[in-house]
């Protein structure tokens, strides 16, 4: 799936965000998943798309959101919801 299907948007010093970093890169290194990753609380333009994609869903960061099947996750996450996010399922 290409990058810019799969989006999480973190604050650089959100504690949660820096919880699922080693999981975004575990899925990198075990299934060459790809995830852009956008930083919304000192990018307003990024803020703007989180919201435009949120509609409510989360309020916060991480969000992480798939733009092939319009799936979300809030919040940390373990490695295998993340994962079946990921592979849209």
């Amino acid at each position: 799936m290409p990058e810019e299907d799969l989006l999480e948007f973190y604050g650089t010093e959100c504690v949660h965000c820096k919880a699922v970093e080693p999981l975004i890169e575990r899925l990198r290194a075990e299934e060459r998943i790809e995830i852009q990753r956008l930083e919304v609380w000192h990018n307003e333009k990024n803020a703007a798309l989180m919201r435009q994609l949120d509609k409510g869903y989360c309020g916060g960061v991480p969000f992480f959101y798939n733009k092939r099947t319009g799936k979300w996750l809030c919040g940390s996450v373990d490695y295998e919801t993340l994962r079946r996010w990921a592979q849209g399922k």
